[in-house]
């Protein structure tokens, strides 16, 4: 296990994180949708995240410590549009 593997797994605890206060954050966007709709979009939210953590920790164990960069870059673009939909401007 290199440092490409331990800064993935970390930066995907703070994936989680941000997609779970997303989802909690009661913006009226979600409160909009019916309650079967939100409980299936942040389920399916937190399966593609793990999907995406899951493939770059199996891609950086075989050798490619590349993806910790792309990594990085995934969770700066997420944090980014979490921080617009939690202050209010989206």
């Amino acid at each position: 296990m290199g440092w490409s593997t331990v800064i993935i797994f970390l930066l995907g605890i703070g994936n989680f994180a941000i997609n779970r206060a997303v989802f909690k954050s009661g913006h009226p966007l979600f409160a909009r949708l019916p309650q079967v709709s939100q409980t299936l979009g942040s389920r399916a939210a937190l399966v593609s995240e793990f999907a995406v953590l899951f493939f770059a920790l199996l891609l950086s164990v075989e050798g490619w410590p590349g993806y910790a960069w792309a990594y990085a870059a995934y969770t700066v673009f997420n944090a980014g549009a979490a921080w617009l939909i939690l202050s209010g401007r989206v």
